[in-house]
């Protein structure tokens, strides 16, 4: 029986000296061993053997990308309006050795640095720029945080601010602003469409009396154009006339046929006066007839020379 328990005895010591030498390090973790109290190495993703009752594993870090949780904080803006600002710490562990002898506790470290970081950002700017300025916020608090988690072996990737929350009277005057803002876009737009309506109207009064009087002066110089035409075709006729009546002359027995019909318009003209009048005014010698032809045709014959 005592043979017994000694085989039990080494065999509990064996597995616990296995326990101790054989090391499985995960994927993307690491392990810093210490030997004798003094940091020997970091051990990276696979199997390993340490120095039993001499080396342990003192920190284990993961290497992948950590979400923190930063708390709600109150922040003071520029113009000395209180609000709540949360947000989200995304870091990675990139020097396991600095991460576990550079401090104590990085990840308490730079939500409290990023917590001060981000009030000194918010006391920058005013209240109504804070919305609009949250991807500058960001960049200036991982910026900030980055010159500090250099010496931790820690990187921070990424900051985003998730909410902020202005009091609720603060609330109340940022809506009725943006009503009444709202408000007074609506009666700037309508008071610009009816400028726009008034203009166009008078811009179409405008083109209606331009084209009306376009068109009058064209009815006008077509007007002009045609009686002109008319003038110089009945001067055209009459100069014709004219000078078929001197060809007429020149011809044999035409200067007869002329005095023949002017005595006989003088006598159809004289007939006429005597129906249209009661009284009627005869030549005191009717041979002043036949002087009065003579005349008419010593006129035709001055104008043909």
């Amino acid at each position: 029986m005592p043979v017994a328990y000694l085989f039990i005895v080494i065999a509990f010591v064996v597995v616990i000296v296995m326990a101790k030498t054989i090391t499985v390090v995960p994927q993307q973790s690491a392990f810093v061993v210490e030997r004798v109290g003094k940091y020997s190495r970091t051990l990276q993703a696979g199997f390993h053997i340490l120095t039993p009752f001499m080396d342990r594993i003192a920190y284990r870090h993961s290497l992948k990308e950590q979400a923190l949780d930063v708390p709600e904080q109150v922040c003071i803006t520029r113009d000395n309006v209180q609000v709540g600002v949360d947000a989200v710490l995304y870091m990675q562990v990139l020097d396991p050795h600095l991460a576990s002898y550079g401090i104590t506790n990085y990840g308490f470290a730079i939500a409290q640095l990023a917590q001060t970081t981000l009030r000194s950002e918010i006391g920058k700017i005013e209240l109504d720029r804070t919305f609009e300025a949250r991807g500058i916020i960001n960049a200036n608090v991982v910026a900030e945080l980055d010159k500090a988690s250099v010496a931790w072996g820690v990187k921070v990737m990424r900051y985003e601010i998730k909410n902020i929350t202005p009091p609720k009277d603060v609330l109340s005057a940022m809506e009725k602003q943006m009503r009444a803002e709202r408000e007074k876009r609506a009666v700037i737009l309508a008071s610009e469409g009816e400028r726009d309506a008034k203009i166009n109207a008078a811009e179409g009064d405008k083109q209606k009396v331009i084209k009306a009087s376009e068109a009058n002066k064209q009815q006008q110089i077509n007007e002009a154009e045609g009686q002109a035409s008319a003038i110089l075709a009945v001067a055209n006729a009459t100069a014709e006339g004219l000078r078929q009546v001197g060809g007429a002359l020149s011809e044999r027995g035409g200067l007869d046929a002329m005095q023949l019909r002017i005595g006989e318009e003088y006598l159809r003209q004289f007939g006429k006066i005597a129906k249209e009048s009661t009284t009627l005014v005869v030549p005191g010698n009717l041979s002043d007839l036949a002087s009065v032809v003579t005349m008419a045709t010593s006129i035709v014959r001055k104008e043909r020379q």
